[in-house]
């Protein structure tokens, strides 16, 4: 299959779909398969955990960076026995899937990403666990970010 770019017809044969396993960013699975199913594409499921300890320096360097890279770990492994979990149970139609877990920031991570996987298409959520205070906003800053800086098409769900 085949999707319009600004050159033209492209290919799609890799999918980045960034979660951060919130409700809302889930719910993009459903697409993300009907995608991969239609364009014969690979899906790269990706996960990024925040880098805690790029915030702890302006309260004195506490916890200790061995507290936070034992909680990183922690997050990191939940994150992957979730990501596993969706593979098997709501992405097995997929003809190929790839698991990514790094840490840093959300959308620079995403954006590294997408050149290193070669991704053709972003698939993600307008607002995952940023949603918070009841306000109503369009898209989360991820999104907006990565909206404004991808250079591949992006599909919002929202």
């Amino acid at each position: 299959m085949w999707q319009l770019g600004s050159g033209g017809l492209m290919p799609v044969k890799t999918i980045l779909w960034p979660t951060d396993l919130s409700e809302a960013s889930l719910k993009a699975g459903g697409q993300v398969v009907t995608l991969a199913q239609n364009f014969g594409a690979e899906v790269i499921l990706m996960y990024v955990a925040v880098d805690l300890c790029a915030y702890f320096p302006a309260y004195g360097n506490y916890p200790s960076p061995e507290h936070l890279n034992n909680f990183r770990d922690w997050e990191i492994e939940r994150a992957r026995k979730q990501l596993e979990r969706i593979c098997a149970d709501e992405l097995k139609a997929c003809p190929f899937l790839k698991l990514r877990l790094v840490t840093g920031d959300p959308a620079s991570e995403i954006l590294k990403m997408i050149d290193q996987a070669g991704a053709d298409l972003v698939v993600l959520s307008s607002r995952g666990q940023g949603a918070r205070g009841g306000q109503v906003q369009e898209l989360g800053r991820v999104a907006q970010s990565i909206l404004q800086r991808s250079p591949v098409p992006v599909h919002v769900i929202k």
